[in-house]
């Protein structure tokens, strides 16, 4: 039972974070990869407790500008800059080719295109803003939750959806294995972060905002590109983050 616990969260740490924590769990299995997903809120609590300490500290020592760009290098280097790279493959490939497999043999290439850079400066840009705009007694919640948001987005955006290449690729066992348990596992564990941290209201609406675009971006992707890969679910997650840290001034007022 330990192992059937463990072992998913640490498959789901390795994915998500840049820290190594077990050798031993590098190499899964589909159906445990499926299961890793069940914990990406988790994942994503421990990333906003990361920011939040950050904040506290760095809040004693520069102004909010500053503050503001070091929790975003903090986070970029906490996850590599996964989903960061996911968005501007996404945009890259949704913007230059002419039909599914254009795209995404431009997704593949791992140089980054005029669109997808742009893409990247303005998201950058909008958590810088959205940062700033945070009134400082909203600031824990809001920087707490909002990694956990983005990855329970993912995971709903990944439900029934179909993988776009048809190789296979990274993301293929995640969603063919992912079931509803998994999901509603990762629902209950991001209610239970909102409701203590925001309230019952904010938590709803930020669910049902986060399902909606996550699911809008999966309908999108399957449109364009017959499915959706780990890139689309990297451009999910940055999406649903910054829409959340925008937004969450006003749904804490709810």
């Amino acid at each position: 039972m330990r192992n059937l616990i463990v072992r998913p969260f640490l498959i789901a740490w390795h994915f998500l974070t840049a820290i190594p924590l077990n050798r031993a769990h590098h190499d899964p299995m589909p159906q445990e990869l499926a299961s890793s997903m069940s914990w990406y809120p988790v994942i994503g609590l421990i990333l906003g407790g990361a920011l939040a300490a950050s904040d506290l500290v760095l809040s004693k020592l520069f102004s909010q500008g500053v503050v503001a760009v070091l929790l975003i290098i903090v986070l970029v280097i906490l996850t590599r800059g996964l989903h960061q790279d996911g968005l501007a493959d996404t945009l890259d490939g949704l913007a230059g080719g002419r039909s599914p497999a254009a795209r995404l043999a431009i997704m593949r290439d791992g140089r980054i295109g005029a669109i997808g850079a742009t893409g990247l400066i303005l998201a950058l840009g909008l958590r810088y803003a959205g940062l700033l705009a945070v009134p400082q007694v909203e600031r824990f919640p809001i920087l707490i939750c909002m990694p956990a948001v983005g990855r329970w987005a993912m995971v709903v955006g990944a439900y029934a959806a179909p993988y776009a290449r048809a190789e296979g690729g990274l993301a293929g066992p995640f969603l063919t294995h992912l079931t509803l348990r998994h999901v509603l596992m990762a629902t209950l564990v991001l209610t239970g972060a909102l409701i203590w941290l925001v309230d019952p209201l904010g938590a709803l609406v930020s669910l049902g905002l986060a399902a909606l675009l996550a699911r809008a971006c999966t309908a999108f992707c399957r449109r364009l590109l017959g499915g959706i890969t780990g890139d689309t679910l990297g451009a999910t997650n940055e999406i649903a983050e910054i829409l959340f840290l925008v937004a969450g001034p006003l749904l804490l007022g709810i």
